[in-house]
């Protein structure tokens, strides 16, 4: 059972079951009155976003706030979110239209990140803050020890993130140029800027991966590889 594997039990099941249910389960079960799990995934990025951000300026108090911003980055990065989702067995639940299920490649892994985000979702509106928190705080957090030895944080966006606030004193956006294709084979287009001025774009089967893109090329437009 999900919930014990979780360590939270739902009042409202059906909570549970959304934040598991693919955009691409309903193309083919059009007769569910569950919604797909995207709005659960934005409601817990944002509650993932503050409870680490918490928790980070708490733990380093005398770290800036680009290295805060960095660590906090590959704490939440896609990587880390789906090898917790797989650890909790995740894969065993998700709803998943045929053709997304027999996929198990990059775009299985960012739906299972995808996934623990939106279960952040559910557990927020069903038990509140402080059980979420306790959530991310048992699955998540301890990771954060081998992120900061090894720093496992510098990705691409995380070394555009630092060399901005490092060089500019301001944090890079991304934004969605356009976006094409089948639930099932999606292409994003994301462009990043600094401020109103826009830099580089990027290209991906998901909206990370098109930020990553678009993060690598800015860094090699602003000369900043070695940051």
């Amino acid at each position: 059972m999900l919930e014990n594997r979780l360590g939270v039990t739902f009042e409202n099941i059906n909570l549970l079951k959304q934040a598991l249910t693919h955009r691409s389960y309903l193309n083919e079960n059009r007769g569910q009155f569950l919604g797909h799990n995207e709005r659960l995934e934005f409601l817990g990025d944002a509650v993932l976003e503050l409870i680490v951000t918490d928790f980070l300026f708490h733990k380093y108090p005398d770290l800036q706030e680009g290295l805060l911003t960095s660590y906090r980055s590959g704490l939440v990065n896609i990587t880390v979110l789906t090898n917790v989702a797989k650890e909790l067995g995740l894969n065993d639940f998700l709803l998943l239209s045929r053709g997304e299920s027999k996929d198990h490649g990059r775009a299985r892994q960012i739906i299972l990140g995808d996934a623990f985000e939106s279960i952040i979702g559910a557990i927020y509106l069903d038990q509140g803050y402080g059980v979420a928190r306790q959530f991310v705080t048992k699955y998540l957090l301890p990771r954060i020890d081998e992120i900061a030895m090894k720093e496992l944080w510098r990705d691409s966006k995380s070394q555009l993130q630092e060399a901005a606030q490092k060089y500019l004193r301001l944090t890079p956006t991304y934004e969605v140029l356009e976006e094409s294709g089948p639930d099932h084979d999606r292409l994003f287009i994301v462009g990043v800027y600094f401020g109103s001025d826009f830099i580089a774009r990027g290209q991906g089967g998901a909206k990370r991966l098109a930020e990553a893109e678009a993060a690598k090329t800015a860094l090699v437009v602003k000369g900043w590889l070695a940051a």
